[in-house]
């Protein structure tokens, strides 16, 4: 049973929960601003994402408050100047931030308030945070109101003039994201880590063309043991594995094993080689994986 959610017919404040509990985990753009009187200014926003990398375009959203439908510094500063640093947020830093969040007056410098660090940036006005691992010096092209009442967004569409990338966390050319350990934010109090075992790979070659869920049989479609994501990997496959394929791997014995259910009992033999296939998927088995799935069709 689905729940039904048509916005305008419940209040904005449980409406914006259920976006941010469903899109999510959010990148976290802390914001580095300076106002025409030269006062700092930082604080993270979860509406943000990269849209472009030629030329390279970060958007963040600044929204009107619920509550009262009064608007951040960070906006009255971007208007004002049209630069910002992005900042981005690790673990090591997210409590910091946590206190950069808070509503402090205009006047209250949130870097003293955090204690994170302000670093003189090279091409635009507002300070780095020298704690944050990647630092990008933007210039404001554009900012788009996206309506008047509480909740509203000001979308902030901004050119990266300089990254600055902390080398610790880099491996050759690309950033590792165990060492970046980054933060993204999700409903409510929620964040989550990605680093470590929450980090995975989907290997799907695109420009190569898959055989499909269409070309799957029915057997596997409809099995009670392989899940979507163990069909999705052999719907990616480039080709039905052939008769050779298959016959690397009969004479292991728990492929006989297997073979004998399914002389005995067709539908029980089949869930012997879907379990199979299962555990040679989890463990990146490919090809294996791929033979023990499409074994009781030859």
């Amino acid at each position: 049973m689905m729940r039904v959610i048509e916005p305008g017919k419940i209040p904005t404040r449980d409406l914006h929960q259920f976006l941010l509990a469903s899109v999510s985990p959010r990148p976290i753009a802390f914001a580095s601003t300076m106002d025409e009187d030269g006062n700092p200014n930082i604080a993270p926003y979860s509406f943000f994402n990269c849209f472009s990398s030629n030329p390279p375009i970060l958007v963040f959203s600044s929204n009107r408050r619920v509550v009262d439908n009064t608007t951040k510094d960070t906006l009255h500063n971007i208007e004002k100047t049209k630069e910002v640093v992005i900042n981005v947020v690790n673990y090591s830093i997210v409590r910091q931030m946590a206190v950069a969040s808070i509503q402090f007056d205009s006047e209250v410098s949130e870097f003293d308030k955090s204690g994170l660090t302000p670093l003189d940036s090279d091409l635009v006005k507002p300070f780095r945070i020298k704690e944050s691992p990647v630092q990008m010096e933007c210039r404001v092209n554009e900012i788009v109101p996206l309506g008047e009442h509480g909740g509203a967004g000001h979308l902030i569409i901004c050119e990266v003039l300089r990254m600055h990338i902390d080398e610790a966390v880099i491996d050759g050319d690309r950033i590792n994201p165990h060492k970046i350990d980054l933060v993204g934010r999700m409903g409510r109090a929620y964040y989550t880590r990605a680093s470590g075992e929450s980090i995975f790979t989907v290997v799907q070659p695109v420009t190569q063309i898959s055989i499909g869920f269409d070309q799957l049989p029915k057997t596997i479609q409809q099995s009670s043991i392989l899940t979507g994501n163990d069909l999705g990997i052999l719907a990616g496959l480039k080709a039905i594995p052939s008769a050779e394929d298959l016959s690397k791997f009969q004479d292991r014995e728990e492929v006989k094993l297997a073979l004998q259910k399914l002389k005995e009992d067709r539908e029980s033999g089949i869930r012997a080689f879907h379990h199979l296939a299962q555990n040679a998927l989890k463990m990146d088995e490919l090809e294996l994986g791929a033979a023990l799935a499409f074994f009781p069709e030859q």
